[in-house]
Parts: C-alpha cells; structure tokens; sequence
C-alpha cells in the first residue's frame, strides 16, 4: 500500500467534490463591461474558489452545472470535471 503523507490536511486534498455554486455579476465603470464570477463552495464549504468569466463561459458553465449532478474541481489545475461514468459503460 502506497505511504499518504501525514497528517491529511484540507491543502493536501487536491480534487474536491463541487456541491454548492452562485454566480456573481459586477457592474463595470461607465461604458465598460461588468464582470462575471462564479463562487465555488467545494465538499460542503471545505474549500471555496472562486473564477472570473466571460459572459460566454459563464452560460456555457451554468448550462452544464443545471444539467451535470456529479461534478468534482481539480484545484491545482483550476478544471472543473462533469459527470461521473462507470469503467465499462
């Protein structure tokens, strides 16, 4: 069996489960475009993140987070992953 570091500490967890999310719009100074954010709350307020978007990516990830139950977070390399499917299917 592999050695697991010790102690295991929230920092050493490197992919977390997303169970809450909220997205965020800030208005922009006069004539400018505001800005798009999206709070992550990653295995039930464990860790928190938070992403700047462009208005593209934000409706492209509220659609696959309406329509996706399982999603994880890789935090070192900033990825959002959708879907869980069994081996074999």
């Amino acid at each position: 069996m592999p050695e697991v570091p010790q102690p295991v500490t929230d920092n050493s967890v490197k992919v977390r489960q997303l169970t809450h999310y909220q997205f965020s719009w800030t208005a922009g100074e006069a004539g400018k475009p505001g800005t798009y954010t999206l709070q992550l709350v990653l295995d039930q307020g464990a860790w928190e993140e938070v992403l700047t978007l462009d208005p593209d990516d934000a409706d492209n990830l509220q659609d696959l987070l309406t329509n996706t139950a399982t999603v994880h977070y890789d935090i070192d390399r900033r990825v959002l992953m959708f879907g869980v499917t069994p081996t074999g299917s």
